[in-house]
């Protein structure tokens, strides 16, 4: 590893990371407002829709795992130029897809550039920063990386309702360009000395069980398999995942190292963020649903209801350390993940007599308490991780992110599906009544994460929130 970084690029390094945020988060949110408009094009309902939104984050889980090996086998900056190059690259291409399924193949090209660019990024931050310096500088890379968010809906909203669907994907060329022009302008370039065997095995396991637990959960409810062949390769996925567990367990240098879930603020970090993602994670792909095709707003008009999630994330940031390390971990995951999942059940309430000035309160709320969420479980991961360790602790948390959030979409849609008749011929009254349903489901999951977290002890993640407290203060 080479020599800790100049006072330069610590003020540099999180403005190139937050580029590559940037991307990705405007890639994500950009869409969600399209869905309708973009499945009418393409001839398919809005609840197919979802293997597009969960494609991308499904191929992130799988190829996330190698990114970690990469960057330290070929070094930091050259992975993380080739992501930012391929993720632009399948953005052209997104652009140009004809239909549903090669717009779902070209995802999936997307997804493969952000699973390198992303985990790289926030490994460079960790290695970079010190353990009291790591929530400042990972809510500063998030403050910029939210204006995607926050842009996102509207942009998208805009392009569909004035321009064509096609636009929303060729708005990260110039982006991707500009971030490969910083990537060679001071970017850190880490790389371990001794680079151990890549395990092939463990990858082939573990991505094919993953990504046909993913395909198990699209088609559910599509009837385009038989509850036989779906219960078989429910069965198989078990297997194969199973398979990768026991090989994990006895390899010397497995793909993704278990033995850092003994740890237990990374074990909490992670599995609660899992647990909490499956019931948040199809939150950007139901909202939508609700305000055009239930409540018959315009995508513009939606786009702007979606807009005070990322304003209210943005204005908490710079209070995150403050909180944290006045109440400590323990204490603010149990209490804001309780009132995460109540505030997603609370969507549930909005009808079409709803008050616009409430449904934003609401989205202001949400927006907040997800923030303050997500922060918090990505920094306690790296708490007590050994300095070797990090990269992969880094990957293993990315892997677990994406997962949780390509199931969260697909477990919206499921539970939408249950609660609707006929989704191919239902009104807009049955498809409100469906999602208003699906999101009561989403906040009980959500709040179970809390469960995760009661493990916690009162002085874990001290070592990364104490001196964040004392700088609040400057």
């Amino acid at each position: 590893m080479p020599a800790p970084p100049d006072p330069s690029v610590k003020r540099l390094l999180p403005w190139m990371v937050a580029v590559a945020f940037l991307m990705e988060s405007l890639d994500t949110t950009i869409l969600n407002t399209a869905v309708p408009t973009i499945a009418e094009a393409l001839g398919v309902v809005p609840l197919s829709m979802k293997a597009v939104l969960s494609s991308y984050t499904l191929s992130l889980a799988v190829f996330i795992p190698v990114s970690g090996w990469m960057a330290d086998r070929f070094g930091t900056r050259r992975v993380f130029a080739s992501a930012i190059a391929l993720f632009t690259l399948g953005s052209l291409l997104c652009g140009l897809s004809t239909n549903i399924h090669v717009l779902v193949g070209c995802r999936i090209l997307q997804g493969m550039g952000g699973a390198l660019m992303v985990p790289v990024g926030r490994l460079m931050i960790v290695r970079t920063f010190e353990r009291s310096e790591l929530v400042r500088a990972m809510s500063f890379v998030s403050i910029p990386a939210l204006i995607g968010p926050m842009l996102g809906p509207v942009a998208g909203g805009f392009i569909v309702g004035y321009f064509h669907w096609r636009v929303i994907f060729f708005v990260n060329l110039p982006i991707g360009l500009l971030g490969l022009a910083l990537v060679y302008r001071r970017l850190p370039d880490y790389r371990s000395e001794r680079v151990d065997k890549m395990d092939v095995l463990g990858g082939i396991l573990f991505g094919c069980g993953i990504g046909l637990l993913s395909y198990i959960l699209e088609v559910f409810g599509e009837h385009t398999l038989g509850t036989g062949a779906i219960l078989g390769l429910f069965a198989l996925s078990l297997v194969l995942l199973a398979g990768y567990f026991r090989h994990a367990l006895v390899d010397a240098h497995p793909l993704l190292r278990l033995g850092l879930f003994r740890l237990r603020t990374f074990r909490s970090a992670v599995i609660g963020s899992f647990i909490t993602r499956l019931g948040a994670g199809g939150i950007p792909f139901l909202l939508p649903l609700l305000y055009q095709v239930g409540l018959g707003y315009t995508p513009v008009q939606s786009a702007f209801l979606l807009m005070p999630q990322s304003i209210a994330a943005m204005a908490l940031k710079p209070w995150m350390p403050r909180i944290l390390g006045h109440f400590g971990y323990r204490r603010v995951l149990l209490a804001n993940t309780i009132i995460m999942g109540g505030a997603i059940a609370l969507f549930a309430t909005i009808g079409t007599g709803t008050p616009v000035t409430l449904i934003v309160v609401l989205a202001l709320l949400f927006g907040s308490v997800a923030s303050l969420q997500y922060t918090s479980m990505n920094t306690l991961a790296f708490a007590d991780v050994a300095a070797p360790e990090a990269s992969m602790a880094s990957t293993i948390a990315s892997t677990m992110q994406q997962m949780s959030l390509s199931f969260g979409v697909a477990a919206a849609s499921i539970a939408t599906a249950i609660f609707i008749p006929d989704r191919f011929r239902s009104h807009p009254g049955e498809l409100l009544h469906g999602i208003h349903r699906a999101l009561l489901v989403l906040g009980a999951m959500t709040v179970l994460s809390a469960v995760v977290f009661r493990e916690l002890k009162p002085g874990d993640g001290d070592n990364v929130s104490q001196h964040g407290e004392e700088a609040g203060g400057e």
